[in-house]
C-alpha cells in the first residue's frame, strides 16, 4: 500500500471510531432516559435540569441601578459594585427597590 492509501485508510478508521462512540453515547443516553421513564420520573427531573447541560435559573431583579436602569441585582449572592458604591455614599437598599 502506499501512503496516500494508508492516510485515507486511517481517516475512514478515525470517523468510523467516532461514528461508534457517538452511537455508544446516544445508546446510553436512551438506556437512561428508559430507565427513568421506567421509575415515573423524566432524565430532566431526575438531574435537575435539561439533560444536555446544566442549566441556573435566574432570580427577580429586586434592585435597580439609579444611573442605570438596565443593571439589576436580585438581592442574593455578591453584591455588585453599582450596590456597593451607593451604600458606601450613604444611600439604602430601600432607594433602589424596583
Amino acid at each position: 500500500m502506499t501512503l496516500d492509501e494508508l492516510q485515507v485508510y486511517q481517516k475512514e478508521v478515525e470517523a468510523a471510531i467516532k461514528g461508534y462512540e457517538k452511537k455508544r453515547k446516544a445508546d446510553a443516553l436512551a438506556a437512561v432516559r428508559e430507565t427513568a421513564r421506567a421509575h415515573g420520573f423524566t432524565l430532566e427531573e431526575l438531574i435537575g435540569g435539561k439533560a444536555t447541560g446544566k442549566t441556573t435559573a435566574k432570580g427577580v431583579a429586586k434592585y435597580a441601578n439609579p444611573a442605570d436602569p438596565s443593571q439589576t441585582w436580585t438581592g442574593r449572592g455578591r453584591q455588585p459594585a453599582w450596590v456597593k458604591e451607593a451604600l458606601a455614599a450613604g444611600k439604602s437598599l430601600d432607594t433602589m427597590a424596583i
